[in-house]
């Protein structure tokens, strides 16, 4: 909420300075030019469809402050959160805005303020003027303002001059910031004091108050590693203690995070340092010296209040102490008014006093008046009393009289009298036992209507329950109707699938016949290829022993103990000798051309056996 009323104190004068004729409404284009602004400057995303939706050109004339801030707190303000962007952005848009209409500083000749001051000075006024629109600043916070930029530059405010100005201009109830800034360029309020001095005066103010700054100055400061002694450019805010090189804060060289667990604390002078104090935190203790005492206390004090105020979840020191100018300055007129109201009491009752005696004197007087008529008046009732106890004791006789005959006439009512209370309690018996038979009577009723109300439900569960099986009748039915078209599809599809496993079986079985063929001429290859194997590697082997060569000193006779085959025996004996090797050759090869589809049946084994036979001629005979 603080942040809003902050924006929405910006935004007010933006939006005023968009009124050109001052006629309380901005037309709409304009008001969509400051909202994509705004947009930006919050860092929000941009939403054209809403903003183009929301002013459309069909709409007649321009808008009120009304009108917009509903678009405002909904679609802007809504989505601003704080820490994602950055507040002096937004108060510089509005400045920019504002300040083009409303600020001419050259209208005194020479400002004793530059653009930087004048913004500054207007961003002051916006935090610490009233939330009440149109926007003012009172008295006492101008003065407040005016203690603490002379108080940064150390010179007396002109409060004279001041209180000159605001009663010579009727602004007892407030002052417009155009107007105050008007005043601080005409130099009334600071004399004599130089334009570099109030920059710097303002700068100070503005970061102490918008800038939530409770405190910077130089101190020396305690290294952790090296343990050397720095002087550092201090900044305290109300949760961090951070320092810098020097004061034009570009290189922080670190920040301390204050909490409820931190603390502040003097230190005994030590290490050649004095005015020394330290801040602890849960995991480091920082140690510092000030220049002198004075400045260590105002360390210490303002370290303290930034914890308390963390502790306490304050965001701002200034806007509590504003809050309590308030409510201070509220006191004071709530004890002025009283004490007028006492005053204007205490002069009604003076003037009721003097009515009073005004009124104490005619009845004196009339007290006199009354006293001679009251004699006068006495004299007349003494006579007229005389004479009505004459009237009176001729009255009383026909009192008596009429007393006698009144005594029997009562006598009488009192006999009627009886007979009428007799006759009344009879009457109220007969009506207490008709209000009874009353009470039954609707007590019946009651109950005859109790059971209509609960026939007429059981009636109405009986209908609903009637419509419910009504509909599981009919939906039974559709059940079943829909069963029976599924049965009659699982009928079909049950007789298609047996006629295609027929025809699966029937395929099966052909397919297990020509496997068996296709198994039985395997078998029979197998066989075949197995009796060529064995004939190939007898053939071998006799072919091994004939190529084996006949030395020169061998006898022929021993040839007669080596053992041939059918074919080959016959060959020897009948020529006499062993065939020479080119026959043998000539012998393989036939043989080998003879056997060479069986060969062929089995694989690569009758290509190794052809390159061993080819090779044997070649190469040496014993070697085979």
């Amino acid at each position: 909420m603080e942040l809003r009323a902050e924006l929405l104190k910006s935004i007010w004068h933006a939006f005023t300075s968009l009124d050109v004729g001052d006629s309380g409404k901005v037309s709409k284009s304009q008001l969509k030019v400051l909202s994509h602004n705004l947009f930006t400057a919050l860092n929000i995303t941009h939403d054209s469809q809403t903003l183009e939706s929301h002013f459309r050109d069909d709409d007649d004339g321009p808008v009120s402050s009304q009108g917009y801030m509903p678009y405002l707190n909904k679609y802007i303000l809504d989505k601003a959160v704080q820490g994602t962007f950055n507040k002096e952005n937004v108060d510089m848009l509005c400045w920019t805005l504002s300040s083009k209409k409303n600020y001419h500083p050259e209208r005194h000749g020479s400002s004793a303020l530059s653009k930087e001051d004048a913004f500054r000075l207007w961003c002051l006024f916006n935090f610490l003027s009233e939330d009440r629109y149109p926007l003012v600043l009172v008295p006492e916070e101008v003065e407040y303002l005016l203690k603490k930029i002379c108080s940064a530059m150390s010179v007396e405010p002109n409060l004279v001059d001041l209180e000159d100005y605001i009663s010579h201009n009727s602004m007892q109830s407030g002052v417009m910031v155009w107007s105050f800034l008007d005043v601080m360029n005409s130099g009334i309020l600071m004399r004599g004091v130089d334009r570099e001095s109030i920059t710097m005066a303002i700068e100070e103010v503005y970061l102490e108050i918008v800038g939530n700054t409770l405190k910077e100055g130089y101190l020396w400061k305690k290294g952790h590693l090296r343990r050397n002694w720095t002087e550092r450019w201090f900044s305290l805010r109300l949760s961090t203690l951070s320092y810098y090189t020097s004061e034009d804060r570009k290189e922080c060289k670190g920040i301390i995070e204050l909490d409820q667990n931190c603390c502040v604390e003097v230190l005994a002078d030590k290490e050649g340092k004095r005015c020394m104090l330290c801040v602890k935190t849960l995991s480091k203790t920082y140690e510092m010296s000030a220049p002198d005492t004075k400045q260590r206390q105002e360390w210490t004090t303002a370290i303290q209040t930034a914890i308390r105020l963390r502790v306490e979840g304050k965001t701002s020191l200034h806007r509590e102490l504003k809050l309590r100018r308030r409510e201070q300055r509220e006191e004071r007129e709530r004890r002025r008014a009283l004490k007028e109201e006492e005053l204007q009491r205490l002069r009604q009752v003076q003037q009721e006093r003097e009515q009073h005696l005004a009124e104490l004197e005619l009845l004196h007087e009339a007290q006199r008046q009354a006293q001679i008529s009251l004699e006068q008046e006495e004299e007349k009732r003494r006579r007229h009393h005389q004479q009505l106890q004459k009237a009176l004791q001729e009255q009383l006789r026909e009192a008596e009289e009429a007393r006698a005959s009144m005594a029997a006439e009562m006598v009488v009512k009192e006999a009627e009298a009886e007979r009428q209370r007799r006759r009344i309690q009879e009457l109220e018996d007969m009506q207490r036992h008709m209000e009874e038979a009353l009470l039954l009577e609707i007590k019946a009723r009651k109950d005859e209507e109790a059971c209509r109300y609960a026939q007429a439900r059981l009636l109405a569960e009986e209908e609903e329950k009637m419509k419910a099986l009504l509909a599981l009748q009919e939906e039974q039915e559709e059940f079943i109707l829909r069963t029976q078209r599924e049965k009659q599809e699982l009928r079909q599809e049950m007789a298609s699938k047996t006629q295609a496993l027929e025809e699966a079986q029937q395929q099966l079985e052909e397919v297990r016949a020509s496997r068996h063929r296709v198994d039985q001429d395997i078998a029979a290859a197998q066989r075949k290829l197995r009796q060529a194997s064995t004939s190939v590697k007898h053939w071998n082997v006799q072919m091994n022993r004939l190529m084996h060569p006949i030395g020169p000193g061998d006898r022929r006779t021993s040839l007669g103990n080596i053992s041939f085959p059918t074919g080959r025996s016959s060959s020897v004996k009948e020529g006499g000798q062993c065939p020479s090797p080119k026959q043998g050759e000539v012998n393989r090869q036939n043989s080998w051309s003879g056997q060479g589809h069986a060969g062929h049946a089995d694989g690569d084994r009758p290509q190794e056996d052809e390159g061993r036979s080819t090779q044997a001629p070649n190469g040496n005979m014993e070697s085979l």
